[in-house]
Parts: C-alpha cells; structure tokens; sequence
C-alpha cells in the first residue's frame, strides 16, 4: 500500500501486486454471432502455442448469442478436453465491456488476453503476446496496427483516417508515444487488472483498459498487429459510437490512484 498524508495522519493509499513472472495466459474470447472465426481462433493458438503457456480460454456468452455459436464452443470445450481448459461464462454484465470485465475477475493465469473472437484480432500474435510477457511480466503488451509489420485490410477509409486524430490526439494528451490506444488486442498481468475499478461497459471499455493503466504509470510495449475485416457476424460498435472514445479520455486523464484502484 502506499500512503498519503491528511492533517498530519497518514492514509493508507490502494496499490496493486506487482507481476515478477509469466506463468501462464487465461484467454477471453466474447462471443455472439461467431461459428468458424471463433474456432479458427482457438485452433489457431493451439497450433502456435505451448499448451503449458495457456491456463485456458474463457468463452463469454450472453442472451443474444446464437445458437450455432454456443454449439462451437461445446465442440471446443471436448474438442481440447484435456488439453486446456476452456470454460463458457454467461455474462451478466450488459455490453462487449461487461464481457470482458466479468472474464478479467474469473482469469485464473497470471496473465490475460482480451481479444476478438472474430479474427479482427490475428491470433497468430498471441505467441508474440506471450513471448513479450516473459520478458516483460509487469508490463503490457499491446498490438499496434500502425507499426511496420502492422496495417489494415477493407477498413473504412473515413473511419481510418478518424482514428490515426484521435491516437495522435489522445497520445499527445496523454503525453505517451504508444500509436494503437484503441485496438481491443492486449496481454496484461492478471493482478493488475483485478486491481482496477472498471466503469465503462460499452466498446470506450477497450481505450479504458489502455488509459487507466497509464495513469498508473504502467509501461507498455507494442508489438505489430494486423487487423481485416471480419467475415461472420456483424459489428456492435456503430460509427458515431466512436466519439464516445472522447470522453473516455478525457474522464481518465485527470483520475488519482485511489480512483483507479480498488480499495
């Protein structure tokens, strides 16, 4: 815990456990309308990964996700049996973010990714995801799809050229050089997380788990990501929901730790 001083007493101050080590990686997978993205997904990082380096796969389900998609996640949870574990939560959060939230408090591996379960988020970078973690435990490491390596496929040209302002400005707000604050694609340590007193529920959810963390002078490294478009399912985040991004940003800029932590 660290401390504050308040007329001459001192004031215990949240903190959050420090990662020294990877151990291993819980895997969040939201999904809804996804059926051959979803176990393209899991298959993909299986093939890629040492199974020792996944804790497992947390499959977030909720009241609208189809039929078809809760029927591939059955097949996976056998199809892995004894392999890895992969569990299906119903969420009771409402929204991409409650999803997640709920799946960052059950992540039981010293790490956690948040990722997509509709190949917007190339699984083959979670072997990179997890190398970085080894190297870096205590850090979190973020794709980027704005470094060499990195780049887009069928993305909306308006909405490209939208997005590169508003890193650049929340970057610069932040006084960070990180160049993808929004990409929902990340590995972080578990304990840090589970320290945090998320608030937003909607898709704003992804830049709050960038900024909190950075106001918490957490350091981040990137690593290249390339993003395309997906090919199931439609996407939940409307156009004009992405100026809802601005006041994320500016509510978390101004937080202290005792706001951001748990007590």
């Amino acid at each position: 815990m660290t401390s504050d001083f308040l007329c001459g007493k001192i004031i215990p101050m949240p903190d959050y456990k420090k990662t020294n080590e990877f151990k291993n990686v819980t895997i969040l997978l939201p999904a809804m309308d996804e059926t051959y993205s979803l176990s393209q997904t899991v298959d993909t990082i299986m093939a890629d990964c040492d199974a020792k380096d996944i804790e497992g796969f947390i499959i977030i389900v909720c009241d609208r996700t189809s039929a078809d998609t809760r029927a591939v996640a059955e097949e996976l949870v056998k199809k892995y049996s004894g392999t890895v574990n992969i569990f299906i939560h119903d969420q009771t959060l409402p929204f991409v973010g409650g999803a997640i939230r709920e799946g960052i408090d059950l992540a039981k591996g010293s790490h956690v990714v948040m990722m997509s379960s509709d190949l917007e988020t190339d699984p083959h970078v979670i072997k990179k995801f997890i190398k970085g973690a080894k190297k870096y435990p205590d850090r979190i490491i973020t794709a980027t799809r704005w470094r060499n390596g990195g780049g887009f496929e069928n993305y909306n040209k308006i909405k490209l050229i939208c997005n590169l302002i508003f890193e650049r400005s929340i970057g610069i707000f932040y006084g960070v050089g990180l160049s993808d604050l929004t990409y929902a694609y990340r590995i972080f340590p578990t304990a840090l997380m589970q320290s945090i007193k998320w608030e937003e529920l909607k898709h704003p959810f992804f830049l709050e788990t960038a900024l909190k963390p950075l106001r918490l002078k957490v350091k981040f490294v990137e690593t290249p990501g390339h993003w395309a478009a997906r090919t199931e399912g439609v996407s939940q985040n409307g156009f004009f929901d992405n100026f809802k991004y601005f006041r994320t940003a500016f509510h978390n800029r101004f937080l202290s730790q005792k706001d951001i932590l748990k007590d």
